[in-house]
């Protein structure tokens, strides 16, 4: 997509060597989400660059994502831009149709990179599950965390739900997902959802010390070790053994193919 396509479902896509940033571009609402970002983040992911091996998503302004726009929820509003629209489509269909818009939370997960969320102030809904997404999360001190769609009777669906246990736990998640409580930064941090709490003055410093970090390795180490955690705790020992086996025959000839 063109930065023109982009910016018109408020979406921005810098790209700077090995790392990439997509910044949520709509700071008059909140960068509240909609489906056609969601479709838009889908091509970022399927469009990325091989030789990109960080990126990082965030939030313009103060606030990383007020979740769904509203306004998707106006019947009067249609096409890909209507959510409500979806009630004309049969079962089947609208189940085919939230897929479509889980890619663009799922390319987060490419074993090819490490993505980090850059999060100040609001993750709500949607927002909470773009943060959840990426692989870590850098939070100010002023983030707040909820999922909200219990409010609106609808369930997390933005493949938010798998990660939010596996950071908590079942009890924890559930009692989240089902208050649509505000989870704040210092206990998103206690319980695991975020990798680091920061003064939102230090936030920008702190992700870019990270970032320089995740490059730092040889090319190759980070993805080959993101893709052996991966599902680590669903494997048995000699599964996971097996993966730490082959990865390393795959390191070993890399290392010594780069002294050739």
């Amino acid at each position: 997509m063109t930065p023109e396509d982009l910016a018109a479902v408020g979406l921005r896509l810098e790209i700077e060597g090995p790392v990439a940033t997509v910044t949520l571009d709509r700071p008059d609402v909140r960068n509240a989400q909609t489906p056609a970002m969601w479709l838009a983040l889908g091509e970022i992911g399927r469009t990325l660059p091989d030789d990109v091996r960080v990126v990082v998503v965030t939030g313009e302004g103060e606030t990383f994502s007020a979740g769904l726009d509203r306004a998707m929820l106006d019947p009067s509003t249609s096409g890909e831009e209507s959510v409500i629209g979806l009630l004309s489509l049969s079962d089947e269909e609208m189940a085919a149709r939230i897929e479509e818009f889980q890619r663009g939370f799922t390319w987060l997960r490419d074993p090819r990179f490490v993505s980090i969320a850059k999060v100040r102030g609001y993750a709500i809904g949607a927002g909470f599950q773009l943060a959840l997404s990426c692989d870590l999360r850098v939070v100010a001190d002023d983030a707040k965390f909820s999922m909200k769609e219990s409010a609106l009777g609808l369930v997390p669906d933005l493949t938010g739900t798998k990660p939010l246990v596996e950071h908590v736990g079942y009890a924890r998640a559930l009692e989240i997902c089902a208050t649509a409580r505000v989870v704040p930064a210092d206990e998103a941090l206690r319980i695991g959802l975020a990798t680091a709490a920061v003064p939102a003055a230090d936030l920008d410093s702190a992700v870019t010390d990270l970032v320089a970090a995740l490059v730092a390795p040889m090319p190759g180490v980070v993805p080959e070790t993101k893709a052996m955690l991966q599902g680590a705790a669903d494997r048995d020992l000699d599964e996971q053994r097996r993966l730490e086996r082959e990865a390393q025959v795959r390191r070993f000839r890399a290392v010594a193919a780069a002294f050739v």
